[in-house]
């Protein structure tokens, strides 16, 4: 029997305790053994219910326990969450989470800690919620040298932009909307303003690079500034905004950011709407590869972390590792400024004249009031000085997004 310990029975760890009772019988056909929930660490008791018999409040008893394999942390946030998991896995448990803010600031060392004691330390549910990213990426594309990785990585943000999209609700409408049917916290900063993203694709990052990203010095852009006037004018060209991560070699250096994106529809994720997410991921062998699927909920999520709980329990879990972010070479990451794209640039002004003098543009739309256009590829830095040189004519910027 593979006896594991849930720490945290909010939302998900009750849903990784349901999917453990509801296909339990499939999952033991798998494993050649059953799974059992041994214990449940949690603050409450979840009086008249069938776990109330499981639940303790020491964590000691769990960690003292020779019986417990897997220790499944679902408590979010970075500590004791960090704590609980490293004393796990010191104790020679495997330890399963989705918990992508632990993952992203101490996977490397819990990794490392993982591999001395003979265990597993698992997190797919820490990226993708119920979309497996992490195990294809680690063990179906490992003949390729990975380009890229880009993609829709929260589905809050990208719930609000679909709203927007399909039903011209203003941002603040929307956001109370995915608020109310719980797909937004009630703090939602670090969704809207692109910090969650980060932390995904910074995990993304060190698995496909091997370097060890800091979510915390990368540049994160969030959703605040979209207008329904830049929605809609995308729509008009064919194209969607969403909010994206993206990793990329660019020659011998590594780009990773956060920000939003006009996306054309030639383009699989451009199309993902709602709380799903999409990874497209490009590697030099096999080209471009799209995953789908709902990147958050309860039963998704525990659908990634029942699995991880098989996995570890059969293979020990997946063979990845990361330099630290001490150990990544200096200069390796490009800033914001050194990086290329295009971009839809609009104007508070009906003068296009004096924006095309400044620089070669493609003229999108244009009214009384706004001009928005299409800038050639070129480095952020470069933009930004050919903006300051136009608001210096008291011609302002008052939409800046990037062209994928």
């Amino acid at each position: 029997m593979i006896n594991v310990a849930i720490l945290g029975f909010g939302v998900v760890g009750s849903g990784v305790g349901e999917v453990i009772v509801m296909n339990n019988e499939k999952l033991a056909k798998s494993l050649g053994d059953g799974i059992a929930v041994k214990y449940i660490f949690d603050k409450r008791e979840f009086e008249g219910t069938p776990w109330q018999k499981l639940v303790v409040h020491d964590i000691d008893i769990i960690m003292n326990d020779p019986d417990v394999n897997v220790v499944v942390e679902c408590m979010g946030g970075a500590h004791p969450a960090y704590e609980f998991s490293l004393q796990a896995i010191k104790k020679g448990k495997s330890v399963v989470t989705s918990n992508k803010e632990v993952v992203a600031k101490f996977g490397h060392e819990l990794l490392s800690a993982a591999r001395e004691n003979g265990v597993g330390y698992m997190f797919e549910a820490s990226v993708g919620g119920g979309t497996p990213v992490i195990r294809p990426l680690v063990k179906c594309l490992v003949a390729n040298e990975i380009d890229s990785v880009c993609g829709i990585l929260n589905g809050t943000t990208n719930y609000i932009l679909t709203m927007m999209n399909k039903y011209s609700e203003s941002f603040e409408s929307a956001l109370s909307a995915a608020q109310e049917k719980g797909y937004a916290e009630r703090d939602p900063s670090d969704d809207i303003n692109g910090i969650d993203t980060c932390r995904k694709i910074c995990i993304l990052a060190d698995i496909a690079f091997g370097y060890g990203m800091d979510s915390t010095t990368v540049y994160a852009e969030g959703i605040t500034a979209i207008r329904n006037k830049d929605v809609a004018l995308a729509e008009k060209l064919d194209s969607s905004i969403k909010l994206l991560g993206r990793a990329k070699r660019v020659g011998d250096r590594i780009s990773v950011m956060v920000a939003p994106f006009i996306v054309s529809s030639e383009r699989v994720i451009s199309g993902i709407d709602d709380v799903f997410n999409a990874v497209a991921i490009n590697g030099n062998a096999v080209g471009e590869v799209t995953l789908c699927g709902r990147g958050a909920g309860k039963l998704p999520t525990a659908s990634a972390m029942v699995a991880d709980i098989v996995d570890v329990a059969k293979n020990g879990g997946l063979n990845v590792s990361w330099c630290s972010p001490d150990e990544t070479p200096d200069g390796i990451l490009l800033t914001p400024d050194q990086v290329e794209d295009k971009y839809y640039v609009a104007f508070a002004t009906h003068d296009a004249s004096a924006v095309e003098e400044q620089m070669d543009v493609k003229i999108l739309s244009q009214d009384a009031s706004e001009i928005a256009v299409e800038t050639p590829k070129m480095p952020y830095g470069e933009l930004k000085n050919k903006l300051s040189a136009l608001e210096a004519k008291e011609i302002k910027a008052v939409s800046v997004i990037r062209i994928f």
